[in-house]
């Protein structure tokens, strides 16, 4: 009989990643990892929590500021995908340090704090766009950058601040409201029974659709 090295997909592996190496200077990444730790004020967020003195720590702001900009950078407006995105992809757990909130508080946070989170996006946008930082991303903006040698007292310039301030704006904030939609609409569609996972759903969906194959190719 035949000899095959044994496997096991549900042993542990360690894999050393720095996490900080993966957010690369002259990125969108860095950029938003930059700006929202050393330029964004997010006390704004602290009055809507209330566990100083009892109840667990809550996801820092701006760890799910950042998961969200960047997921819409990649045209990720689902609560749920971000999730997994945490979980899956590198460039996500550089953003969250290695966290991993669900997708019932990604919603919850944009769901409950939009206005508070369109002039903090807009802003980020501004600077990044100002350093093209924007080119193929879903931000990407046609004809909107300020001139470089643009200053707020030069004629003409002060409107093309405004186009591009409007136009960030606008497109973040159907964003917001598109994933505020679909979230609402993923739980409606969720008619997973208590207990079960996405991963035993998918299996048994898989099992089913091999098996009426079988049967037609037998």
């Amino acid at each position: 009989m035949a000899k095959y090295k044994r496997y096991d997909y549900s042993q542990r592996v360690m894999i050393p990643i720095s996490l900080d190496d993966q957010l690369v200077p002259g990125t969108f990444e860095f950029a938003i990892h930059t700006l929202v730790e050393t330029q964004m004020d997010t006390s704004i967020f602290d009055v809507h929590y209330r566990n100083d003195d009892v109840g667990r720590s809550a996801y820092d702001p701006k760890v799910l500021l950042k998961i969200i900009l960047f997921g819409y950078s990649r045209g990720i407006t689902t609560s749920r995908k971000l999730e997994r995105a945490c979980r899956e992809n590198v460039i996500f757990m550089a953003l969250t340090c290695g966290q991993q909130p669900d997708h019932s508080t990604i919603a919850a946070f944009v769901s409950s704090m939009k206005d508070e989170i369109l002039p903090l996006f807009r802003g980020v946008l501004m600077v990044c766009e100002e350093a093209s930082l924007l080119g193929g991303t879903f931000f990407a903006l046609d004809g909107c950058k300020i001139p470089s040698n643009a200053s707020m007292g030069m004629s003409g310039k002060v409107s093309d601040l405004e186009r591009l301030k409007e136009n960030i704006e606008k497109k973040v904030k159907r964003l917001l409201e598109e994933q505020v939609d679909a979230d609402q609409k993923d739980d409606e569609d969720d008619e997973a029974p208590p207990g079960s996972s996405n991963r035993d759903k998918q299996i048994e969906r898989l099992q089913k659709k091999a098996g009426r194959l079988k049967d037609w190719r037998s």
